[in-house]
């Protein structure tokens, strides 16, 4: 049975039991704080879980995207040395919303295992909760008795709280859980041990395939457990473990799941896989970590230095770092999978496919970036190698984490490269230096949360803010959280003009009044799908009837720059290419900020164009119309623009400017005709990432005062130019005078460096053979400095020269040595300009014969000269 066949089975199994069967969602979250990525099956549906909105089904049944890097569940450095941790994997699911609980679970998940699957029964295990005394939790008796109707008594496993009680993070719903476990040992393995003694313990061939949770509480932020409103199922299956196990395979990567992948990347190392445990490790890791980068990219995060985007980053990192050291990849290779992943999987997520050209692009750009920064790296080492050998031959903690931290050099990198060159790690200080780090990060982004007060249970929040700027309020609920010694408030309200950031449109601001009093709303944001209202103090009375008034000036502000996006997304369709995906977008009082895939530099006519269809779009005063409740496939059909990365649910929000024109899906705030964003002009267009574009634009009173301040300056050269009418001609007459000048300029430069030079050739010392010359010397510009060395080197033979300058306010160092003194007088210019350097408090290097150094002190220059000397007979005397 192939991978394929084995989801689908298992997908059909539970739409066969009455699920829902719903698509994956998006890999990356955004609307909860409390995860970049989702990291469990259960994720997309915490909200259902928790009582803040009722689920549209009772039983739900799905195969999701998850990763696990970073927090609480990462398993990142044990990928590609076990057989069974992945960053990106598939979590099938099968959710029960307050329908069915563990008699159904657990039956349906023994008939699809061994009845439908046809696993063997007497290779598997189960596990229930032992139950814990200082939680004053009992042991799970109600599922110890339905398994054992299935399976015998000494299969049944007693789990702690540690294995069977499964919590989302520290705080949220959790409850106890059963596990099933697949002892897929030979034969003559299991008869010298019993699985049952192997079950959790780390064996690679003893690994738990299926987790039944149980919701049944809440665990608060004081650590205390409440009952749920209603009692929950959420269970959980590896699909790469699910197919070892059927395939008769000791590793998720023998599967079908990853071989393409593994022999793609073997055939293009040219090797076997399967023969050497470091290649093959490598090719694990390419092989795992090429489906967490695509299918976040695809998703809509690219990698960055910032949060989930570094994240990615690190993975993408990783792998070159792998294909770099052990398969001698030295060019970008990693884009080139993503074809094979894509028709891997189009079948379940279509989504990689629809984007292959924009996922590689990103891909090949991050790979060639950090192939130039490990060069980098490589560089930085060479130039210390040195100061490593003086140091008992060791490269320090401070460097080795600088190594980790600004070339990526993981540890075993720079341990693998220190002992090709005869070094050793200071691998404790590196310890120190990260944990240092570690720490730094801990206290910048330390938060305290209190548990919420619940005022009104079972009152779902509602936005009213499309129909009505102001409304009547009522708080629900409320928590204090503390971050950087500021203490703020989030309210949730029964019902909220308030707009919560989202979808690239900020939050909004205002007030709430109650009494007299005034609170005003700092923020709104979304957690899930709570509305929270920050502010920095609680009303007096959280229980009274407020007026809640948004910042309606502001807000009106805000939707002109929301809807003109629309009309460029849809110019820049037009005039670019239907290519044109929306990447990312900015939209709040004062800009709009537009980020999409293109793959070349928009040029000025272009932007001219684009601009022009959105102010007669403009002026067309084109009426919005707004469709509400709209169902998925029908908004499909008029055409809407769905972006990926988002998830949408069976019924949409539909925005509409011109049928024939903009038609998306979207759940911001928009003008009530086109006329009102008064007019669009575009200010700048700049390159995000690869393949990813930005433009940045105004509207309205913004775009009018950017107008006459153009305007303004204009009028401001034109009075310098003393001209009203050929300005540009002005200009290029001005540019042409200045050339000239240079040009004049250049030539009496380079008469007095042929002067300097003949100087310099006179004061030359006789010393043992050498001509030493020490110098400070004024010149303007790091060539003149180099093209004066090098001419010195034509005219004086055996020359040592040492040129010490200020160059634009900062000093440089240029050592010359002629090529016979680099070997007969074991002179190196790269050792003595690092030296010189510790003058002018900087740092270089160079080639044996030519080397150059910048620095911070431009005092330390007049020392240099004379240091100089000093270092010359020192190494001349030994």
């Amino acid at each position: 049975m192939n991978s394929a066949e084995i989801r689908q089975k298992f997908l059909d199994f539970f739409a066969s039991k009455q699920h829902q069967i719903v698509p994956s969602a998006p890999i990356v979250v955004k609307d909860d704080p409390t995860l970049m990525f989702i990291n469990s099956g259960m994720a997309p549906f915490k909200d259902y879980f928790l009582g803040n909105k009722p689920a549209p089904y009772k039983r739900v049944a799905d195969t999701q995207k998850c990763l696990r890097v970073s927090g609480k569940h990462n398993d990142l450095e044990e990928v590609g040395y076990d057989t069974y941790h992945h960053t990106m994997f598939e979590m099938l699911g099968n959710w029960s919303f307050g329908d069915y609980f563990k008699k159904e679970a657990l039956q349906w998940s023994w008939e699809l295992l061994t009845e439908v699957y046809q696993l063997p029964k007497d290779r598997l295990y189960v596990s229930v909760f032992q139950g814990d005394a200082a939680e004053n939790l009992p042991m799970d008796q109600e599922a110890y008795d339905i398994w054992k109707t299935m399976i015998a008594e000494d299969r049944i496993l007693m789990g702690n709280k540690k294995d069977n009680f499964w919590e989302m993070g520290d705080t949220g719903p959790c409850g106890p859980c059963s596990e099933i476990h697949v002892d897929l040992r030979s034969d003559e393995e299991r008869a010298k041990v019993d699985g049952k003694t192997l079950v959790n313990a780390d064996h690679p061939q003893v690994v738990e395939i299926w987790n039944n949770v149980f919701m049944e509480f809440n665990r608060l932020a004081d650590t205390s457990l409440v009952k749920l409103p209603a009692q929950h199922v959420d269970t959980g299956m590896g699909f790469e473990r699910l197919c070892m196990a059927i395939q008769g395979k000791q590793s998720n990567y023998d599967t079908d799941v990853f071989q393409p992948l593994i022999q793609y990347v073997a055939n293009e190392a040219g090797v076997t896989y399967g023969q050497d445990e470091k290649t093959d490790v490598a090719i694990r890791v390419i092989a795992d970590h090429i489906r967490a980068i695509s299918f976040t990219i695809s998703d809509g995060q690219l990698p960055s230095n910032n949060k989930a985007g570094y994240v990615i980053r690190r993975i993408l990192r990783r792998a070159v770092r792998y294909g770099f050291t052990f398969l001698d990849f030295k060019k970008p290779f990693l884009y080139k999978l993503t074809e094979v992943l894509a028709e891997q999987t189009a079948h379940v997520f279509p989504e990689l496919k629809q984007q292959l050209g924009f996922v590689q692009r990103v891909i090949e750009e991050e790979e060639n970036a950090f192939l130039r920064t490990l060069e980098n790296g490589l560089k930085r080492l060479d130039a210390l190698e040195d100061t490593f050998k003086q140091n008992n031959n060791t490269i320090d903690g401070k460097t080795a984490f600088e190594l980790y931290d600004t070339f990526g050099f993981p540890l075993d990198l720079t341990a693998l490269i220190a002992r090709e060159k005869g070094l050793k790690v200071d691998e404790q200080g590196f310890g120190k230096e990260m944990e240092q780090q570690k720490n730094r990060s801990r206290n910048a982004s330390a938060t305290e949360q209190s548990d919420w007060v619940i005022l009104q249970p079972d009152v779902v929040n509602e936005f009213v803010g499309y129909d009505c700027d102001t409304t009547d309020s009522h708080i629900v609920r409320y928590r204090q959280v503390k971050a950087k010694n500021k203490s703020e408030y989030h309210l949730v309200l029964d019902k909220t003009p308030f707009y919560a950031e989202s979808g690239g449109q900020v939050g909004d601001v205002g007030y709430l009044v109650a009494d007299g009093e005034r609170v005003e709303v700092l923020d709104t944001k979304k957690e899930n799908d709570l509305i929270l209202h920050i502010t920095s103090k609680l009303p007096q009375n959280v229980e009274a009837g407020f007026r809640s008034e948004i910042d309606a000036e502001r807000r009106n502000l805000i939707r002109k720059n929301h809807s003109a996006t629309h009309l460029l997304h849809s110019a820049l369709r037009k005039v670019l290419g239907d290519h044109v995906q929306q990447r990312g977008s900015l939209v709040n009082e004062k800009i709009l900020r537009f980020d999409f895939s293109h793959f070349a530099k928009v040029e000025d006519a272009e932007l001219r164009q684009i601009e022009h269809i959105v102010n007669e779009r403009v002026r067309q005063a084109i009426p919005l119309d707004e469709r509400r409740n709209v169902p998925i496939d029908e908004a499909k059909n008029m055409g809407a623009t769905a972006l990926f990365g988002e998830k949408y649910g069976d019924f949409v929000r539909v925005i509409t400017f011109g049928s024939d024109y903009s038609v998306e899906l979207c759940g911001g705030t928009h003008v009530h005709n086109t006329g009102n964003i008064g007019y669009f002009k575009i200010i700048s267009e700049s390159s995000v990432a690869a393949g990813v574009r930005r433009i940045e634009a105004i509207t309205a009173e913004a775009a009018e005062e950017h107008m006459q301040q153009q305007l303004n300056e204009l009028n401001a050269v034109r009075e310098v130019l003393n001209t009203q009418s050929n300005v540009s001609g002005a200009v290029q007459k001005m540019q042409e005078d200045l050339k000239a000048l240079q040009k004049q300029l250049e030539a009496y430069e380079l008469k007095q460096l042929g002067n300097l030079k003949e100087t310099l050739a006179q004061k030359a010392q006789q010393l043992n053979g050498i001509n030493l010359i020490t110098e400070r010397v004024d010149l303007s510009s790091a060539d003149y400095l180099k093209k004066l060395a090098f001419d010195m080197r034509q005219v004086v033979e055996n020359l040592v020269l040492i040129l010490a300058a200020e160059i634009d306010g900062k000093p440089q160092i240029a050592v010359m040595l002629s090529d016979n003194l680099v070997q007969e007088k074991n002179l190196n210019a790269s050792q003595l300009v690092r030296e010189l350097a510790k003058e002018i408090k900087g740092g270089g290097g160079g080639q044996p014969f030519y080397a150059t150094a910048g620095g911070k002190d431009v005092s330390g220059l007049n020392a240099v000269p004379a240091k100089a000397v000093e270092l010359i007979k020192a190494i001349i005397n030994e």
